[in-house]
């Protein structure tokens, strides 16, 4: 069967963090990432969903967190991701060194890397790399070191050949191959256009906090979102029915090698309950959770300056 349009990239990814407190003062005060939506996890509406991006929260800024006040911390292996990288400018790499307590530098691909943890222990990289940026500008790092958005994630596959053919069918193509790290990368993409899989025999993971949930990746519409959903039944998977997640439609599809991918429309974006200026401000649910808000908004534990 024909395949849809290819995907541009990365919608966001989603990750396990610790408390609340803790999220939100790592995610925008040392990161310098603009909180653009304090929302609930949609499967369990007594936890927090924030997200953090640039300063209108567009596709393949936005990387999203599930805080745990407390459980299981995870364990990083296979079959997951193991890092979500996000792009700076090559100039600022000795700012971040300095500012980021206990960064790892190496270099990957003709381009330097920072390696570090959030305070649960989430893997994350700063990748100084070129192309289009338009960062937030608001927040307390200067403008010309801010985090333009995605650059890439790095999945640790059960089953590298196969992933890889996930990823040729989204639009993805083989970049280059360092040691055990395949890059792909999709033609055209501004920011989340990189995908690193790795072919390594690394110990088999555990969810938890401090690891990765699922990568998402954009489609146009829901049009194109269905179309994808046919392909994936075609192709022997078992993709989830479309969601609605108030600020763009999606499913879900465990891949071969064992990851969960998301598929995200462009729309209608994180504008749809809040404007620009109050990206972030007060708790947003979404239409059939309303009702309860008298009851979810006091269980969840408090942000600073929050407007409930």
């Amino acid at each position: 069967m024909n395949l849809p349009p290819s995907t541009p990239g990365m919608h966001h990814v989603s990750v396990i963090t610790g408390t609340t407190a803790e999220t939100h003062g790592f995610y925008s005060e040392v990161l310098g990432l603009r909180f653009v939506k304090r929302t609930v996890n949609y499967d369990d509406q007594f936890m927090h969903h924030l997200y953090f991006g640039d300063e209108r929260g567009r596709p393949g800024t936005l990387l999203t967190c599930f805080p745990f006040e407390r459980g299981q911390e995870g364990r990083v292996g296979r079959p997951q991701p193991t890092a979500t990288a996000l792009s700076v400018p090559r100039t600022s790499i000795e700012y971040w060194t300095e500012r980021l307590a206990g960064v790892e530098r190496t270099e990957r691909f003709g381009e330097p890397v920072l390696r570090f943890t959030d305070g649960a222990g989430q893997p994350l990289e700063l990748v100084g790399s070129g192309g289009k940026r338009e960062p937030w500008t608001g927040g307390p790092v200067p403008s010309e070191h801010a985090i333009g958005g995605l650059h890439s994630v790095t999945l640790a596959s059960a089953s590298p050949f196969q992933t890889a053919s996930v990823l040729d069918a989204l639009g993805f193509t083989l970049e280059s191959q360092a040691g055990d790290r395949v890059r792909y990368r999709v033609e055209g993409g501004e920011t989340g256009a990189v995908v690193d899989v790795l072919d390594s025999n690394l110990p088999f993971g555990r969810e938890g906090i401090g690891t990765v949930h699922h990568v998402a990746f954009r489609v146009a519409d829901r049009e194109a979102l269905e179309a994808w959903r046919d392909v994936f039944i075609e192709d022997g998977l078992s993709p989830s029915r479309v969601r609605d997640r108030r600020y763009f439609h999606s499913l879900y599809v465990r891949e071969p090698g064992g990851i969960l991918f998301e598929l995200a429309t462009e729309g209608p974006g994180l504008t749809v309950d809040e404007s620009v200026d109050a990206l972030g401000e007060s708790l947003q649910l979404p239409p059939w959770l309303e009702a309860d808000r008298e009851m979810i908004a006091p269980q969840l534990p408090p942000i600073p300056d929050e407007e409930r």
